[in-house]
């Protein structure tokens, strides 16, 4: 049996939700990310965009295989704001996704029961404006060959419908090429077994 190879994400950023509780508004956002740095490039956008409101509270999870998450209160009570909306990445069974909800202030405090049930809901309305795909959990290699042998390699390449993501065509040619993770293990006995050509495993 071959371990699952694929994971569920949305697939572009959503329309913005506005979710309205006792006169506090909350603007829900969700954004497909691969990394940190995504994740803090939206929410400084966010903070440019909502200038005026108190609290951006997120969550997010990344990766397939190694996975990295964060829930954040920003400043809400412990475990109002973050964990709610994370709750629904999981319930969704999604990764490689931000979910940022904004709140402005009312005047009229929700309580910590009323905090978690407003995250929650603006998170779920995120979701339920997203498109739900799923993709493949991909291995790179990158195959290193002569100049000479390039017909054999682009033959395999074609046969095996793999994805050329880069490529440097000089004397000596190197191809980074994707393929799910189920086929890796053949794919990398192919080229390993040709003579004058390297194949090695890239990490992202």
């Amino acid at each position: 049996m071959n371990p699952s190879d694929t994971y569920q994400t949305i697939a572009a950023p959503t329309e913005e939700i506005l979710l309205k509780e006792k006169s506090s508004k909350f603007f829900g956002y969700a954004f497909p990310v691969a990394t940190e740095d995504e994740i803090k490039k939206h929410l400084d956008e966010l903070r440019k965009k909502h200038a005026g409101a108190v609290h951006f509270c997120y969550a997010y999870q990344i990766g397939t295989e190694k996975i990295s998450y964060r829930a954040n209160d920003d400043g809400e009570p412990s475990n109002s704001a973050g964990a709610p909306i994370y709750g629904q990445i999981q319930s969704h069974q999604l990764t490689n996704l931000l979910i940022v909800v904004v709140r402005y202030f009312g005047g009229i405090k929700l309580g910590v029961g009323g905090l978690i049930v407003a995250y929650k809901t603006a998170a779920q309305m995120s979701l339920e404006n997203a498109e739900i795909i799923q993709k493949t959990i991909d291995i790179h290699y990158l195959v290193s060959f002569d100049y000479k042998n390039m017909n054999k390699v682009m033959r395999i390449i074609k046969e095996k419908k793999l994805e050329i993501v880069s490529q440097k065509m000089e004397i000596n040619c190197e191809i980074e090429v994707a393929t799910r993770k189920k086929n890796a293990e053949i794919i990398f006995d192919i080229f390993s077994n040709l003579h004058e050509i390297s194949i090695k495993k890239m990490t992202l």
